[in-house]
């Protein structure tokens, strides 16, 4: 399902233009080495920090974020012995910001896509995927379609709109009726002609460039954090870029108009790996009853609660996630290093 845009790289990429260097940062925004990978003729940020002998976890970022905003977990998951990619989704961080198109929709469908083409050409093998708010579903999403790829799944938190609305596995009576052609098409015309009229041209910029965008990085935490300048940068970068409404728009039209099998209860119900689910117990964005949902749809699914922790746990209470992260990974951790000495020999 997977389309290649160029050549497979190395899995030792040694230092140039579009790949990353040696010695980089383990902390802060800027962590990890640096570099540059197309797909599908758009441009993708990503970074690596770690042995690249050790098992690969790749980090993805929520949403109006990049990979910086794991600035305080990537050091302690490569010390931990793990290999530690970030990648920028589409429309994200450093990673090109297209428009619109009608059968290229920017959504979790593409990023999945996006995602699965990443661990093929530049990991070079299956990963632990931990993503935050819409880096989960991404993750969520590509562990379905691509469950070769992927050998693990973190959501933290997991946010999708229709798990509001879902019922328990197994009720049939209550799965999504197929609409007519002439509903979807109605549908669709409605969805795009109420994006192409919202002047995201006028508005974007100015959140980005005003006190309006601390006020919504706040609305995600917790405990206050206007002031945190590495924060600011973070969030106010892919917002700051020109292209930036014209991506927004794009995501608007496609998020909305996915089909069943592209939400979060479809894909719940097909995920056949590990997943673990991370909450902040004070979320206003993504609140703790979601969570509560997931379980009533997968009962089986392991879920941690952070205390004093919002929408992004992962900064947040990075400690505590940490922990939680890597206690849950361990046995996992051991199962793929033991498999790489048996590669090897």
């Amino acid at each position: 399902m997977s389309e290649v845009s160029q050549p497979a790289r190395p899995r030792h990429p040694q230092p140039g233009p579009d790949q990353p260097e040696a010695d980089p940062p383990a902390h802060g925004a800027d962590w990890g080495a640096h570099g540059t990978w197309w797909w599908r003729d758009h441009r993708c940020h990503w970074r690596v920090l770690g042995d690249r002998r050790h098992p690969p976890v790749v980090l993805l970022h929520g949403f109006a974020s990049g990979s910086g905003h794991w600035r305080r977990n990537a050091g302690p998951l490569a010390a931990a012995g793990w290999c530690v990619y970030g990648l920028d989704l589409i429309g994200f961080g450093a990673s090109s910001q297209p428009a619109h198109r009608r059968h290229r929709g920017l959504d979790n469908r593409l990023w999945a896509r996006q995602l699965q083409g990443f661990l093929e050409q530049v990991v070079q093998a299956p990963a632990v995927v931990v993503g935050h708010s819409l880096g989960g579903l991404v993750a969520l999403t590509c562990s379905v379609y691509f469950p070769d790829w992927v050998r693990a799944v973190v959501a933290a938190p997991l946010p999708d709109p229709t798990l509001l609305m879902a019922q328990p596995l197994g009720d049939r009576s209550l799965a999504a009726p197929r609409r007519h052609p002439w509903r979807r098409r109605l549908q669709r015309a409605v969805v795009v002609v109420l994006c192409r009229l919202l002047p995201l041209e006028l508005v974007v910029p100015l959140l980005a460039h005003s006190p309006l965008l601390d006020l919504g990085i706040q609305s995600a935490y917790h405990g206050p954090v206007i002031g945190d300048r590495e924060l600011h940068r973070v969030m106010a970068r892919p917002a700051r870029r020109v292209t930036a409404p014209r991506a927004l728009r794009a995501m608007s039209i496609a998020m909305a108009l996915r089909p069943h099998g592209g939400t979060a209860p479809s894909l719940l119900n097909r995920l056949s790996l590990p997943l673990l689910l991370i909450w902040g117990r004070q979320d206003r964005l993504v609140p703790l009853d979601v969570a509560r949902q997931c379980l009533r749809l997968r009962d089986d699914l392991p879920l941690v609660v952070l205390d004093q922790a919002g929408h992004c746990p992962h900064d947040e209470v990075a400690e505590g996630f940490n922990a939680a992260l890597l206690e849950w990974l361990g046995p996992l951790n051991r199962h793929v290093a033991l498999d790489a000495r048996m590669d090897r020999t």
